[in-house]
């Protein structure tokens, strides 16, 4: 084994750094390599060149053009290294032009080689770059890897930089997802989209991150001011190619509480036909759920529930007792979640405890949801997980149910729990 690690470093050292014995010289961005033809078969982009009837298979000088701006001289030298070794050590700060020479040369171990690297290296600083890159070259995994870990982190990584990177159409696919880990609830979804747009539209704003909001309100403010009323934002050539994602917010579970409404009113970004629409499907559902003894969802419909659920979740900082209730008008049933003990625990609280609102004395009401909890390390990458799915569950008053019991596989601190619920039965919403 040793010899044969001698004879790979032989051959890279005499063959390709310094060049002897060789029989073809590439030219490309102004370098020369005095390479091999026998090893640069190993390349499908030169095995195609050197076997059909083309020009180069006889020449001696071959200058390539290179239409990729991502490779540079340096890609190029580790590209053609890589046919003289048995292994490359990949930078990462280097992976993509290292990919696009790869791709160029048909370099199929080397683009795989990439590939793995950028799976393992994604980071807020990294994500955009690396899904950009996998959909230009066809690296079809790792683009979905980006987005799992977007789905994953973007309520929790936020910053200027990767606000800044976010192109409209990816955003789009992160908001509309049933699986985004939300924390705290979809208001916060709402107020990260104000603050993505402000830095989508004012690219050159470079403060630090807790200013963004501050510098966010003020900007759109004055864009009101502009507008002299009645036009909302997303409705200006400004904002309108915004609306398509703003559109995928779940505005039910924002307009259901008082402080996010008056919010949402104020900053007039949202065309008031989108709100007046959800206030009326709210309404009725309300009445539903009051006159028509609707008891909530009786059976699983996965796709009401990936389009419509409310999607809520919190940070546990270290292991203790937790007690948690988002707040809305959610028909009259108050939840509460626990976490004591490793388990989580769903309760209906109907008479043992104060409630914001109002409170449904329904005998049995129940919920569609899903239970989601992972924990990540600090670049965001998932360290382990669990889910419950999607399930039913009906309670009596004040009753409680366990609904995950934690291993010690899951106990890494932080812990994060997302949680969707559906209150209503799909067949009565309003827009049925």
């Amino acid at each position: 084994r040793k010899k044969l690690k001698s004879t790979s470093k032989y051959i890279y050292q005499t063959l390709f750094l310094n060049g002897e014995n060789s029989d073809i010289k590439i030219c490309a961005l102004g370098e020369e390599w005095n390479l091999h033809k026998i090893y640069l078969c190993q390349s499908g982009y030169f095995s195609s060149m050197f076997s059909g009837s083309w020009k180069e298979s006889s020449m001696n000088v071959i200058e390539l053009e290179i239409p990729d701006q991502n490779i540079d001289v340096e890609a190029l030298q580790v590209a053609f290294g890589s046919l003289y070794r048995d292994d490359v050590l990949i930078n990462p700060g280097r992976v993509v032009a290292l990919l696009a020479a790869a791709c160029m040369l048909q370099l199929d171990g080397l683009i795989q080689q990439c590939g793995e690297t950028m799976k393992e290296t994604i980071t807020a600083q990294t994500v955009c770059g690396y899904y950009n890159s996998a959909g230009t070259y066809g690296l079809d995994s790792v683009k979905k890897k980006c987005l799992e870990w977007l789905l994953n982190n973007l309520m929790t990584h936020q910053s200027v930089g990767l606000f800044k990177e976010l192109s409209i159409n990816l955003m789009k696919q992160l908001i509309s997802s049933s699986n985004l880990f939300v924390l705290q609830v979809e208001m916060d979804v709402y107020t990260a989209l104000k603050k993505w747009m402000f830095l989508q539209l004012v690219p050159s704003w470079n403060g630090s991150f807790k200013q963004v909001l501050a510098e966010a309100d003020a900007w759109f403010a004055e864009r009101r001011r502009e507008f002299g009323g009645g036009v909302a934002f997303l409705e200006s050539a400004q904002g309108s190619a915004f609306a398509p994602v703003f559109a995928h917010l779940r505005l039910q579970y924002i307009i259901s509480d008082l402080a996010s409404a008056r919010i949402v009113e104020r900053d007039a970004l949202l065309p008031s036909e989108w709100l007046s629409s959800v206030y009326k499907q709210q309404w009725f559902a309300m009445l539903r759920a009051e006159q028509d003894n609707d008891i909530g969802p009786q059976e699983i419909n996965k796709e009401e529930l990936e389009g419509n659920s409310m999607r809520c979740g919190r940070k546990l900082a270290k292991d203790g007792d937790y007690c948690w209730r988002w707040t809305g008008f959610n028909f009259g049933l108050d939840l509460l979640v626990t976490y004591t003990n490793r388990y989580i625990i769903f309760k209906r609280n109907t008479l043992n405890q104060p409630c914001s609102g109002s409170v449904s004395l329904q005998p049995r009401r129940s919920i569609a949801f899903r239970l989601r909890l992972a924990s990540f390390d600090c670049s965001g990458k998932m360290i382990c997980s669990r889910t419950t799915g999607y399930q039913i569950l009906t309670l009596e008053k004040d009753q409680e149910q366990i609904v995950m019991n934690l291993d010690s596989r899951l106990l890494t601190f932080p812990l994060y729990i997302c949680c969707n619920f559906l209150y209503t039965s799909p067949e009565k919403r309003a827009d049925s």
